[in-house]
């Protein structure tokens, strides 16, 4: 028999992601180019990280080392034309990531679609055609889709904050604190 962890997280943590949610989130609405900068920079210096860490793995673990090689250099590439370039690379990564979210959105659409002339209803067919209609409004106006980000993340920071203050109030009201 395997136990399961039954453990509730702490609700103060909960409470604490709520909080730094939430700041996060004012941050994006009130400092849009300066947070969306900050984030680029931090997501340049990820990618480098992780790209050197995975040329390192390739010493430990050798199997699809290929893939393993490929990926870390693609990574330190990335990491360091981000940081060499921060100004740059604040337009450059979040109009990459807009088409890279349009052209899913317009396979997931797709998808939709055919699910719903197979048999999965109206609801199916009404979500594939408007995934559809925001993908190419986004692959129409790519740049202008990613100067909206910061207010996106903005939102959704903050939405997402919301909804851990109550999650931390729910644990600690049912009993389950430490």
């Amino acid at each position: 028999m395997v136990a399961q962890n039954t453990q509730r997280p702490t609700w103060w943590i909960v409470f604490l992601y709520g909080i730094i949610s939430i700041i996060v989130g004012l941050v994006f609405l009130l400092y849009p180019l300066s947070a969306l900068s900050a984030f680029v920079f931090v997501l340049g210096v990820y990618w480098l990280i992780t790209g050197v860490i995975g040329l390192l793995d390739i010493f430990q673990d050798r199997t699809a080392w290929g893939w393993k090689l490929f990926s870390s250099i693609l990574g330190i590439i990335a990491g360091l034309m981000v940081i060499s370039r921060p100004l740059w690379a604040t337009l450059i990564v979040p109009t990459v990531y807009v088409i890279v979210l349009a052209v899913w959105g317009l396979f997931m659409g797709i998808i939709m679609l055919v699910a719903a002339f197979k048999g999965a209803g109206w609801g199916a067919g009404i979500m594939g055609a408007l995934t559809i209609f925001l993908a190419l409004v986004l692959l129409g106006n790519p740049i202008i889709a990613a100067a909206t980000l910061p207010w996106v993340f903005g939102f959704f920071a903050i939405f997402g904050g919301i909804v851990h203050l109550f999650m931390a109030f729910t644990i600690k009201g049912a009993g389950h604190q430490s």
